[in-house]
């Protein structure tokens, strides 16, 4: 990534938050297809950071270098890399569209201080673009907008604005107005500075001239500039007597106050162009500089103490006790390839850091800038910067890395759920152990990918976000690692809650001679909101009815029966469980007693008295408008809820819920019935009780 900067050359404070403020940490981000990866190969191409362009389309993109997203032309992990532009060094983080990959998204957007959303200008805001938008949200990350593929038939751009208006119920304000669209796309006016720059056709568009405005567009671009200049008035009190009078804004003034609105997820501003043909996107990057935040402009970042649990912040300062946050793992056979974000202080090589998550040190080996897949060395990375080290040991995604003289443990990254599973194993017995350990790396590598053995049956099962999640997991593990397996069908990752309260008295007696065991606990079960989502218990014993040093022993036992899933052995979630009452034996009664009776309380709490839950996906379908029937008849024989149909142009947009267990091979299903024209999007909604019938087939393993 950028190049490092040396403490010595920052021998004041002030020295260094003048550095600090010329840096931009940002991820391009947006729905599959939209343009992000093009976006940021013309980024690389115009900051002479390539000297050639690769093509998605042509599985040659620098972004995505892994084999599975050149044979697919989508991005499957994020990349990173830097340019300069103007004085600035801008660090990118190139994240996937397809919510399968959501989770990478997740960990860039928990590090980086702001992101560019790339819309397509045909189809607006699409299913994808509101799961990173927010994201964005719950991070606090200030955007900026692009408008992507502007020369493409049925290009709009005031429409795609409005989309961002009516979806994402944001503030869009356009800093630019589009000259022409689809083939006779030219030239944009910047709003800002009211200049309008010509595309050269011959160049595709990377030669530019600055021209007159034209009359016959002048009227409508004093309109978007009056309306430029009035969301900025509403942001800054000297503009708004400026506006109020009907005077110029001078352009200084006007970009201060986008900024500052920018800063403050006030406003979002809008730009539009066409990567493929290089239009656009030098204004784009002009915007990341003058709109985007630098690590000097985001609040201090906050922690808990690990010994007090008091909260802690940290300055992105060089002076500071050291914090970062190791937000990806990329498993390799000779280390750990650990990517972090230095938060204050300066990580440098050699250093020994604290994880207070796992109370343990590990030793900064090998500190290395990132572009794409290429790596430069460094020996030291400062405050508000991102890079990547080797051979850590003991770190996970999410982890906190500090001084071990100033503990501070930040808030870890949240990762949805999976909500598919199946069954893997080595063709060759002889490579049980060689899969064993690839699915460890992967599982490091990933923490939405999940696996574990089912005790029943003695397979082994992995998890994941979707049918392509795991299909492009399965041809890694074939093409990557060089491990062929075969893989079971496809399931549903159910879940139990239960169906009502239930009061237990569990009696765990055994005496046979000798010292026994006895322990008796009465429980409350119920189902409620928790604070995990997994499970709540609440210690109600008066009077010492069971011995204080055996309760911990009681709330043991009664989670590893939640976890379990009992006799169905889908995990349960949202319960609650309240012990108030039991008995002890002063010679026969041990922690193993109670935790053993913790377990069979929460299987007799359950027997008869569970829900089967079963994933409930939002889909959204997009489709011509002649085979509208036939998709809208699909889903509802998929069990599918349609809440809304929408035209846009002669698409027509098909949203719903619809069970996950019903959509299986639906990619197929939908090209069949569109003639190849139609197209999906699904993420997790929630899950909801399984009818009955769906129940029992789940019940007997048919489903």
């Amino acid at each position: 990534m950028s190049s490092a900067v040396k403490t010595k050359n920052s021998s004041s404070k002030g020295g260094f938050l003048e550095k600090l403020q010329l840096r931009r940490n940002i991820g391009i981000m947006a729905h599959i297809d939209a343009g992000k990866t093009t976006v940021t190969e013309r980024i690389l191409f115009l900051s002479d950071k390539i000297h050639r362009t690769g093509e998605v389309h042509e599985g040659k993109a620098t972004m995505d270098f892994l084999e599975e997203e050149q044979k697919r032309g989508i991005t499957i992990q994020s990349a990173a890399t830097s340019v300069d532009w103007k004085n600035h060094e801008i660090n990118i983080i190139d994240t996937p569209g397809h919510v399968d990959f959501t989770a990478e998204v997740e960990r860039a957007l928990r590090v980086l201080d702001g992101a560019v959303a790339v819309f397509d200008a045909v189809q607006g805001v699409e299913a994808q673009s509101e799961t990173v938008w927010r994201q964005a949200d719950r991070y606090g990350v200030p955007r900026i907008c692009m408008i992507n593929k502007m020369d493409r038939v049925g290009a709009d751009f005031e429409r795609s604005v409005q989309t961002i208006v009516d979806r994402l119920g944001a503030n869009p304000v356009p800093i630019q107005f589009p000259v022409g669209s689809e083939k006779d796309f030219n030239g944009i006016v910047d709003l800002v500075s009211m200049k309008m720059y010509e595309f050269d056709e011959e160049s595709t568009g990377r030669a530019f001239k600055e021209v007159p405005i034209p009359e016959a567009i002048r009227e409508e671009v004093d309109l978007h500039r009056h309306a430029l200049c009035e969301s900025a008035a509403e942001l800054d009190e000297e503009l708004l007597d400026l506006f109020v009078e009907d005077k110029e804004i001078p352009e200084e003034k006007l970009r201060a106050a986008l900024r500052r609105g920018t800063l403050n997820m006030e406003i979002t501003p809008v730009l539009c162009g066409s990567a493929l043909k290089d239009k656009g996107v030098r204004f784009l990057l002009d915007a990341v500089i003058d709109y985007l935040p630098s690590p000097a402009d985001v609040p201090d970042i906050e922690g808990k103490d690990p010994k007090t649990d008091e909260t802690v912040t940290r300055k992105p300062d060089p002076e500071e006790p050291m914090c970062l946050m190791a937000f990806k793992t990329v498993a390799e056979p000779t280390g750990d390839l650990t990517f972090v974000r230095v938060y204050s202080g300066v990580l440098r090589k050699g250093t020994r850091v604290l994880n207070p998550r796992t109370r343990k040190y590990e030793r900064i080996g090998r500190l290395v800038r990132i572009h794409a897949n290429k790596r430069e060395a460094v020996e030291e990375v400062v405050a508000g910067d991102i890079a990547a080290t080797l051979g850590l040991k003991n770190t996970a995604t999410g982890d906190t890395l500090c001084d071990e003289n100033a503990p501070i443990l930040l808030s870890e990254i949240q990762f949805p759920e999976s909500v598919i599973s199946m069954s893997i194993e080595p063709k060759s017995s002889q490579d049980r152990d060689k899969l064993t350990e690839i699915i460890g790396r992967m599982m490091r590598e990933d923490p939405t990918f999940r696996a574990q053995t089912n005790e029943e049956t003695g397979d082994l099962v992995i998890s994941g976000m979707g049918e392509l999640h795991l299909e492009v997991v399965v041809h890694r593990i074939m093409g990557d690692y060089n491990c062929e397996v075969v893989t079971g069908r496809p399931k549903v990752a159910y879940k139990q809650c239960l169906r009502k309260t239930k009061e237990v008295e569990c009696r765990y007696v055994r005496q046979s001679g000798g010292r026994g065991q006895f322990a008796v606990i009465s429980v409350r079960f119920g189902t409620g909101e928790t604070e995990d989502g997994i499970y709540q218990f609440t210690n109600s014993i008066k009077g010492g009815a069971v011995p204080r040093e055996y309760i911990p022993a009681v709330e043991a036992g009664i989670k590893e029966g939640v976890l379990g899933g009992g006799p169905a052995g889908f995990p349960f979630v949202n319960v609650t469980a309240e012990l108030y009452d039991g008995k002890s034996h002063e010679v026969d009664s041990s922690e193993l007693a109670f935790h053993a009776a913790g377990v069979q309380a929460f299987r007799d709490a359950c027997e008869g008295n569970s829900v089967i839950l079963e994933p409930i996906m939002k889909i959204e379908v997009r489709t011509p408008e002649e085979f509208l029937g036939s998709v809208v008849g699909d889903l509802n024989s998929r069990r599918g809820e349609v809440s809304a149909v929408e035209a846009h142009g002669d698409q027509r947009i098909v949203r719903g819920l619809v069970p996950i267990a019903e959509m299986f091979a639906y990619t197929s299903a939908l090209r069949g019935a569109t003639q190849g024209r139609g197209s999906f999007a699904m993420e997790l909604q929630e899950y909801r009780p399984a009818p009955k019938n769906v129940a029992e087939k789940v019940l007997k393993g048919e489903l």
